[in-house]
């Protein structure tokens, strides 16, 4: 996406529809990242000057593929609220930020409360976390896909849907997921990065089985 001028939250309305009150709150999200940056590592000192491209963006373009409905929402490696924070201030519910890094979580919390987002930021590791249902998992620049279909069975339905952002390796990482898992995949064209893929996966279960990978067939 090309811009005569710096990206900033003006271009950022213009490109998603929010409102004037949600702009409001992902600008003093996107303040208050920049003032604790500066202390701890929440993203690349590169990709500030285009934290409303790089990261903002990027993520709120995840919104209009989240399903009507949905309630729960599980962000896999949250580190510094991408997409998570972003999707909740934007106005999905139920989400869970899931992070191991305390001082991430403290940001987090922080990042929440200043903008008004109604979020669950879990202190934990991802296999520490006691399993429940979640209808849509999301997880940007953690892992690849086998695994992150691996480290999300324990929120896994019938009806579960994953989105993660993928960069120029995708085709490779889903070579190596189809060997262990059965999955319907849509890809969507990313709107920040030319080379990028949103993958959208659905019927989700491991292969040799018809069972969602946590079993329990919810």
């Amino acid at each position: 996406m090309k811009h005569s001028t710096p990206y900033g939250p003006e271009a950022f309305q213009k490109d998603t529809g929010v409102s004037r009150e949600t702009l409001d709150r992902l600008k003093a999200y996107a303040d208050l990242l920049l003032v604790w940056n500066k202390k701890i590592n929440l993203i690349g000192p590169s990709t500030a000057p285009d934290l409303w491209t790089r990261h903002m963006l990027d993520s709120a373009q995840l919104f209009p593929l989240i399903p009507a409905g949905t309630r729960t929402l599980v962000d896999l490696g949250s580190g510094a609220g991408f997409p998570g924070l972003v999707l909740g201030i934007m106005g999905i519910p139920g989400i869970t930020l899931v992070e191991s890094d305390q001082r991430k979580c403290s940001f987090l919390r922080e990042a929440a409360r200043i903008a008004g987002a109604s979020v669950t930021v879990l202190a934990k590791r991802i296999e520490d976390i006691a399993p429940f249902p979640a209808d849509v998992i999301t997880a940007r620049a953690l892992a690849p896909v086998a695994e992150l279909l691996a480290w999300s069975a324990p929120f896994l339905t019938k009806s579960s849907l994953f989105i993660f952002p993928k960069g120029q390796n995708v085709e490779v990482e889903l070579t190596e997921a189809h060997k262990r898992w059965r999955i319907t995949v849509d890809q969507r064209p990313s709107r920040t990065d030319p080379r990028g893929t949103i993958l959208c996966i659905g019927e989700v279960s491991r292969v040799g089985t018809d069972q969602p990978a946590d079993q329990s067939g919810r």
